[in-house]
């Protein structure tokens, strides 16, 4: 493996390790010359997929240029690094699990990553699909957050009660027990009382 720092060929392997979720293995090498440490990814060799542009254009599929959109959008939203990785992992392998196409649209690798960023981070969607969707103005902004809100009042909405909600009794504003410190049994003092006490 040849070293970033002075080309030299030669370097010994240090640590090696299971990486992007077990679909690679991370080596931590030194060069033999330098002595200068860097790292290395052994990966599986998919078979290469064709990416077919907005303008017809054709282009291999690129990991890097799909993660580097990803990053910018996550930018100062929390979302983690190894969460990033996943998910462009996830992106790639359902890319390479339609074997029978070995060319997609941009498009399709575009609503691939607007359906894994919904579930990270709502800001990171809106930043992406912005760039992805080409907006224009204010109204693509404001239609997309629509868009948003009426998935999120679906999802809320088809969600059954857990036991725990399904079975917790309901208080009515006449129940004296809102006074109470706690729902314990009915003789519990109101707040009143043990104001006096």
């Amino acid at each position: 493996m040849r070293c970033p720092f002075c080309q030299h060929t030669d370097s010994r392997v240090l640590e090696s390790r299971s990486a992007e979720a077990g679909q690679s293995v991370r080596r931590r090498r030194e060069c033999l010359l330098c002595n200068r440490r860097f790292t290395t990814y052994e990966r599986i060799e998919y078979v290469p997929i064709t990416v077919v542009k907005r303008d017809g254009s054709r282009e291999s599929f690129d990991r890097s240029k799909l993660l580097r959109g990803i990053v910018r959008a996550c930018e100062k939203t929390g979302v983690e690094s190894g969460q990033i990785e996943n998910l462009v992992d996830e992106i790639e392998a359902q890319l390479q699990q339609q074997r029978f196409r070995r060319e997609v649209t941009s498009n399709d690798i575009g609503e691939l990553v607007l359906s894994q960023l919904q579930a990270v981070s709502e800001v990171a969607y809106i930043r992406f699909a912005s760039v992805y969707r080409q907006f224009q103005g204010i109204r693509d902004f404001v239609e997309t957050l629509n868009d948003l809100q009426n998935q999120s009042d679906r999802l809320g909405s088809d969600r059954s009660p857990t036991p725990e909600e399904d079975n917790s009794p309901r208080k009515s504003a006449d129940d004296p027990r809102q006074l109470t410190l706690n729902d314990s049994p009915q003789d519990s003092p109101p707040v009143s009382s043990l104001a006096q006490a």
